[in-house]
C-alpha cells in the first residue's frame, strides 16, 4: 500500500476528493468539513504562527482588540454586546493569554512575592517592621517578635478539627529556614495564584450583578465586563514590572485609577455619582477578595509542605 503523503510546498494541484472526509472537491476548501484541499508540509515558521495564533490570535484581530482594550475603556465590551465579535479576540482567550504573559513576566523579573525580615536595622528597630517592596508580604523572624506575642500560629479549635493535618504542616513550615520558607511561598504563589485570579472572575461579576440590580443586565454581561477589565489590569501591572520609576509610570498609574470607573460609566450608562459609589464598593470588595485569594494560594504552599 502506498503511504499517505502530502504535496511538497511548491505543488498546487487540487485533489479530486478531500483527504479528510472523502467528499468530492473542486476548490481550495472542502464544502463538507472545511479542510484545505491544497496541502503541503508546513515550515517551522508556519508551525510557530499556528501555535501563537491559536493562543493569542496573532492576526489583525489582536491589534484591534488591544487598541480598544487599552485606550477606550469599556468600548470592547460594548462592541461584543452589540454583536460585533468576529473582528476581536474572544474575551476568555484574551484574559487567559494576558494572564499567562503577566505571571510569566512576573516570575522572570524576579519580583519578591514574600519577604522575610530578620535582625535589627541601624536604628535598633526590628527589621520586620521596615518597609518592604510594594506588593510583597513581609514576615518577620520569630526572634523579632515582642516577648508577649506567641511564636506559633494558634488555630481555632473548630479549624483544627476540620483539618487535623494543618497543625502539623504549619509546624513543619516553622522549622524551615527563612530561605526555604521564601522559596516554598514563592513557588506556591506562581502555582496557585493564576487559578485563584481566574476563580475571582465569577465573584467579580457577582459583585457587579448586585451593584446593578434592576438594570436588566444578565450575569453573562457582567462576566464579559470582568474579563475585559481584568485583562486590562494584567497589561498595566505587567508594564509596571518592567518600567523604571518616573513620570511615565505615574501616568500609567493614573490611567489605571480612572480606567475602571470610566469603563463602568460607558458600559452601564449610570450617572457620575451612580458610577462613583458603585466603583468604590466594587474596588473594596474585589480588593478584599484578592487579598483572601493570595493568602489562600500561599497557604496551600504551607499546607503541602513536606
Amino acid at each position: 500500500m502506498k503511504p499517505a503523503t502530502i504535496e511538497a510546498a511548491g505543488r498546487h494541484d487540487v485533489p479530486a476528493s478531500c483527504r479528510n472526509c472523502g467528499t468530492a472537491v473542486n476548490g481550495h476548501y472542502c464544502a463538507a468539513c472545511g479542510q484545505e484541499t491544497r496541502l503541503h508540509m508546513p515550515s517551522l515558521g508556519e508551525f510557530v504562527h499556528e501555535f501563537v495564533g491559536h493562543y493569542v490570535a496573532l492576526e489583525g484581530r489582536l491589534w484591534r482588540t488591544l487598541a480598544l482594550l487599552l485606550f477606550r475603556p469599556g468600548a470592547l465590551t460594548n462592541e461584543y454586546l452589540a454583536g460585533r465579535r468576529r473582528r476581536y479576540v474572544e474575551p476568555l482567550r484574551l484574559y487567559l493569554s494576558l494572564s499567562i504573559l503577566f505571571f510569566a513576566l512576573m516570575k522572570l523579573s524576579g519580583t519578591d512575592v514574600v519577604q522575610f525580615s530578620t535582625g535589627d536595622d541601624a536604628h535598633g528597630k526590628p527589621a520586620a517592621t521596615q518597609a518592604a517592596k510594594p506588593g510583597a508580604l513581609v514576615i518577620g523572624d520569630a526572634d523579632d517578635l515582642p516577648a508577649d506575642m506567641p511564636r506559633h500560629t494558634t488555630l481555632p479549635t473548630p479549624l483544627e478539627k476540620l483539618a487535623p493535618g494543618l497543625r502539623e504542616s504549619i509546624d513543619r513550615f516553622d522549622r524551615l529556614s527563612m530561605q526555604q520558607k521564601s522559596e516554598i511561598l514563592r513557588a506556591s504563589f506562581f502555582r496557585y495564584a493564576p487559578y485563584a485570579m481566574f476563580c475571582l472572575m465569577p465573584l467579580f461579576a457577582l459583585y457587579l450583578k448586585l451593584l446593578y440590580l434592576g438594570t436588566g443586565r444578565r450575569y453573562g454581561e457582567h462576566v464579559l465586563f470582568a474579563l475585559h477589565t481584568n485583562a486590562f489590569a494584567f497589561v498595566l501591572f505587567g508594564a509596571f514590572l518592567v518600567m523604571p520609576e518616573g513620570f511615565l509610570k505615574f501616568v500609567l498609574f493614573c490611567w489605571l485609577l480612572v480606567y475602571l470607573p470610566w469603563s463602568m460609566r460607558r458600559v452601564y450608562r449610570k450617572s457620575g455619582w451612580g458610577t462613583a459609589w458603585r466603583w468604590l464598593l466594587l474596588v473594596g470588595l474585589h480588593g478584599l477578595s484578592l487579598t483572601v485569594a493570595v493568602v489562600v494560594a500561599l497557604g496551600l504552599g504551607v499546607a503541602f509542605t513536606h
